[in-house]
C-alpha cells in the first residue's frame, strides 16, 4: 500500500476492523519509511451483473428498476417500503449467487413474480399484467384463475 505522504510501497497493519455494516475492512497503517498513519478500506470486488434484453442488448444490472416496479405494483396497497427494499435485496441475491454474469430480462421478471406473489396478490397480478403484457382480457383472466387455483391445491 502506498504512502500518502510520501509515495513509499511498504506499510505495516497496526489495527484492523469491520465496518458496521460488514461491507468493508477498515485497516490503520503506518509507513515504514516517514512513520505517518493512514486509513485504507478494503472491500469485496464485485463482478458486473449483465441483463440480457429481449432484442438481445445488454446493459448493468440495475437494482432500482426492480424497486420502481415493485413500487408501481404496490401502490396503495399495505405494504411497506422496507418490504420492497428486501424483496428486491433478495432478487438481486439470488441472482448474483447464481454464478452467472449475465440474466436474462424474463428471468428477473419470473423471480420477482415468485417472490411478490407470496407478498401480496393483488400487487403481483399488476406486476405481472405489465411484466407478461397481456395483449386482451382473457391471458389476465387464464393468470387470475393461476392464482385462485393455487389456493385450492
Amino acid at each position: 500500500m502506498r504512502c500518502p505522504y510520501c509515495n513509499f510501497l511498504e506499510s505495516k497493519v497496526i489495527d484492523s476492523r469491520r465496518t458496521e455494516d460488514d461491507s468493508e475492512i477498515r485497516r490503520r497503517r503506518e509507513c515504514l519509511q516517514c512513520g505517518h498513519r493512514f486509513t485504507t478500506y478494503e472491500k469485496v470486488e464485485k463482478l458486473p451483473l449483465m441483463v440480457v434484453k429481449k432484442n438481445g442488448a445488454r446493459e448493468i444490472f440495475d437494482r432500482g428498476k426492480i424497486l420502481n416496479g415493485l413500487i408501481r405494483a404496490c401502490e396503495k396497497r399495505p405494504i411497506a417500503y422496507e418490504e420492497l427494499e428486501r424483496l428486491a435485496d433478495d432478487v438481486e441475491g439470488q441472482l448474483r449467487s447464481e454464478l452467472d454474469h449475465e440474466v436474462s430480462t424474463s428471468s428477473i421478471g419470473q423471480l420477482v413474480m415468485e417472490k411478490l406473489r407470496g407478498l401480496d396478490e393483488v400487487a403481483y397480478v399488476r406486476f405481472a399484467s405489465v411484466y407478461r403484457q397481456f395483449s386482451d382480457v382473457g391471458n389476465f383472466l387464464k393468470e387470475l384463475e393461476k392464482l385462485v387455483g393455487g389456493k385450492d391445491e
